[in-house]
């Protein structure tokens, strides 16, 4: 392609009848995108800048199949631009360089360039800074489109010159009005195939896709060719069954779908619902997720959140991510169901958490105190002629076990870490600690 050649509008794009169905379905106009109404419902700020022509860079962050290269490319021809399009998963920065030096040469002869990058998140930053002479001189309008958080992925400097628009997954009623607008359509979509949809049939497509539009279309491509192919006139749940085999779900195991799924895990363990908790443990189980991963958090549940309150928990989460580790998937699942099913139901407690926390705070913020000399070993005479040792109460030898000495360094006496709650065992340890304290003090007196 010549970059100074016009770029044809969408409406007079020609569309091929061999290309994917999702392609030749892709909207040309702003009102015939579905969904985003909160960017381009009239008003909003994305429809805004594109009748206004507004300059600015963009980059769109969503899920896959929710329009981010078809709204680049409505931009494009509503500002006459020229549209070049890169994926950042084929193409290299090296060719990208040489096509913004084009483009620069380009804005100079009154000639404007949308350069639309997809997956815009795996260049790495230093190459990122390849656009940001670019960006500033106003030689292309840069849109990078990303299914990661920008806030990680983005070169700080080039995000804070990028508008960046949030796109959400489409709702499976307006995935089904798509659907059955292209079972309607005999110039792009299956009019010409005049096949119909049994009920709930177009809802399940919706529901399998999770949001992604293309995911829809192709699966919809898919149980159409069956029908044709067994020669039936209507979409039916068998045939959809065929077509679909097994649902693959959206997911990232480096991604931030998989730190928002293990956060969605961990804090309905905390909040005590044993049915979110098995959800969202089924749902990483199934898209894919190390099953020793989710082992290894679930463990870290048990001590971050149990605590003291249920001191068993920890001795089963162990269990069970050996009988992970013993068996695998998907014997191995039922083990960490269990234990997460069991965390979600115990008491809770993060009182040992927060001692650990408070202990560590201290001894990063206080001076490295001497251990006193009494709690020190004097394995040498010269050590005991040095005090060490000296004061020391074996505490198995004084009436109630408990010595009216102290143990913590100057400077932190008396400090107090842990306070137990009255949930499960932790109950009996704040009783326990209370009888401990109150025999101290009658040794004082």
């Amino acid at each position: 392609m010549n970059l100074f050649d016009p770029t044809p509008h969408l409406d007079d794009a020609p569309v091929h009848r061999e290309a994917p169905l999702a392609e030749r379905m892709r909207p040309r106009t702003l009102d015939e995108f579905s969904g985003q109404e909160h960017l381009i419902g009239h008003g909003k700020p994305l429809r805004v800048q594109i009748e206004r022509d507004e300059p600015a860079s963009m980059i769109f962050w969503g899920p896959p199949g929710v329009g981010k290269t078809t709204l680049a490319k409505i931009l494009a021809h509503a500002t006459h631009a020229s549209f070049i399009e890169f994926s950042a998963v084929i193409s290299g920065i090296k060719e990208i360089k040489q096509v913004m030096s084009e483009a620069d040469a380009a804005a100079r002869s009154g000639v404007r360039t949308v350069l639309f990058i997809d997956e815009i998140h795996r260049f790495n930053k230093s190459q990122q800074d390849a656009f940001l002479p670019y960006v500033e001189r106003g030689a292309i309008r840069l849109i990078g489109a990303t299914t990661e958080n920008p806030s990680f992925e983005l070169n700080a400097a080039l995000l804070s010159r990028c508008v960046v628009y949030v796109l959400q997954p489409l709702s499976d009623e307006q995935i089904v009005a798509l659907l059955q607008r292209a079972l309607a359509d005999k110039e792009r979509g299956l009019g010409t195939l005049e096949i119909s949809a049994e009920e709930n049939v177009l809802l399940r497509i919706a529901q399998f896709s999770s949001g992604d539009v293309r995911r829809a279309y192709n699966a919809l491509e898919a149980v159409a060719r069956l029908a044709v192919d067994a020669g039936l006139s209507a979409l039916t749940q068998t045939l959809l069954q065929d077509a679909l085999q097994q649902r693959t779900l959206l997911y990232d195991k480096s991604g931030e779908e998989h730190y928002n799924l293990i956060s969605a895990l961990h804090k309905s363990v905390r909040n005590s619902d044993v049915n979110a908790a098995l959800y969202w443990l089924g749902r990483m189980l199934r898209s894919g997720e190390d099953p020793m991963y989710i082992a290894r958090r679930i463990v870290r549940m048990a001590v971050e959140d149990i605590g003291l309150a249920a001191p068993e928990a920890l001795n089963l989460t162990m269990t069970a991510r050996d009988a992970m580790d013993f068996l695998g998937s998907p014997e191995g699942d039922l083990a960490l169901a269990q234990a997460v099913a069991y965390l979600a139901l115990a008491p809770k407690s993060n009182a040992i958490y927060a001692a650990y926390s408070a202990v560590v705070a201290d001894v990063e913020t206080t001076r490295a105190e001497p251990v006193p000399l009494h709690l020190r070993n004097a394995p040498t005479k010269l050590m005991q002629s040095l005090g060490y040792s000296e004061g020391y109460q074996y505490a198995h030898n004084v009436q109630d076990r408990v010595a009216d000495m102290e143990c913590l360094p100057p400077g932190l006496e008396n400090r107090s870490y842990y306070h137990p709650t009255d949930e499960g065992r932790e109950k009996l340890l704040r009783q326990r600690m209370t009888e401990i304290a109150q025999i101290r003090q009658k040794k004082k007196k």
